[in-house]
């Protein structure tokens, strides 16, 4: 137990995708200009990542990785589909943003027209495939690999409502002209990121 909650609080404290790593910065950035719509594609990802970390790694250990397929014919067990994995995991992942995509414009339609383009790229958006990459390198099993990608949303999540709120706070501040907008939301980023960066070493 104490192990998974160590990796979530790595995943989204010390090894925070956005913070961290600079991953998925684009709608980061562009959808980072009220909470509302933050708090959307936020929970949107926390979502997709938890659910296609875990999928991922099932289709992996169970289709892709060499021998995994002896389980039809043991002449298959030299066999390895890894090559194609770039291909099904990102096909995992538009299948999951499809998903959302049709959830929230039924539920709450004035939310999806506010995120506008930017909900159904987070398809290619480098923090989800990320997450499906990262938990291939560090080896994780499936019960790890699930709380590895709600870590790495939450991380998402609290990175990009606390950058909307403060851009919220600092629309009427008296900024210089050529700071304002993305200017003084990178300078922002940068500050976040060296606050993260503080955490690096904690073990639970």
């Amino acid at each position: 137990m104490g192990d998974l909650i160590n990796i979530f609080v790595k995943s989204a404290f010390v090894e925070n995708m956005i913070l961290i790593y600079f991953l998925g910065m684009c709608s980061y950035l562009a959808v980072s200009k009220s909470v509302k719509t933050a708090l959307g594609l936020g929970a949107a990802v926390i979502f997709v990542l938890g659910v296609t970390a875990p999928v991922n790694w099932i289709i992996r250990e169970n289709l892709l990785v060499e021998g995994a397929l002896s389980w039809i014919s043991p002449s298959l067990e030299n066999v390895s589909l890894e090559f194609l994995g770039l291909i099904i995991y990102i096909g995992v992942i538009a299948a999951m943003v499809q998903l959302v995509e049709m959830v929230i414009e039924k539920f709450s339609p004035s939310l999806y027209l506010s995120l506008g383009i930017f909900l159904p790229l987070i398809t290619v958006n480098c923090s989800i495939l990320g997450g499906t990459l990262f938990m291939i390198t560090k080896e994780y099993n499936l019960v790890e690999s699930l709380v590895f990608g709600l870590g790495s949303g939450f991380g998402f999540f609290l990175a990009i409502v606390s950058l909307a709120a403060i851009r919220e706070k600092i629309r009427y501040s008296n900024i210089p002209a050529p700071l304002r907008g993305l200017g003084m939301a990178f300078i922002i980023t940068g500050l976040m990121g060296l606050a993260f960066m503080g955490l690096m070493g904690i073990k639970l």
